[in-house]
């Protein structure tokens, strides 16, 4: 747990939420900010700042989470689709820095908006990139 952490104090009952899930690693809120009704935000109740810090054991669980909260929600709010939204660092996006990952139903014509600009790669670049992080990979 780390003190300074909203998330963390969520998690400890410090500062009261709308849970809709929790077991043993996880918890499950209603999103403060909506983007529609229904957007939660799911959460490692371990201290993870990012992606980057995140463990195996939390990484091979937090889809089984998402999967299973996604599913009750299309059944319960009929949404015709779902975006899980999770930012890595500043530079992303993240806000909050405690590992968090959004669930934001989506329905036809609804105003959310993910968007971005598309780059493109010159002849061969994709190749070299993929196998320099190939390289890394553990």
């Amino acid at each position: 747990m780390n003190n300074n952490c909203i998330f963390c104090k969520i998690i400890g009952n410090e500062i009261s939420s709308v849970s809709l899930y929790e077991d043993d690693d996880f918890k499950v809120i209603m999103d403060i900010s909506p983007a529609v009704k229904g957007h939660a935000v799911l959460i490692p109740k371990k201290h993870i700042a990012n992606i980057f810090e995140m463990d195996e054991n939390t990484a091979s669980k937090i889809f089984v989470v998402a999967a299973k909260v996604a599913k009750a929600m299309q059944e319960e709010l009929k949404c015709d689709g779902l975006n899980i939204l999770q930012n890595n660092g500043e530079a992303a996006g993240q806000t909050v820095f405690h590992l968090h990952m959004h669930l934001i139903p989506r329905y036809l014509n609804d105003t959310v908006r993910i968007t971005w600009a598309h780059d493109s790669y010159k002849t061969g670049e994709a190749e070299v990139i993929a196998a320099a992080i190939n390289k890394r990979i553990k």
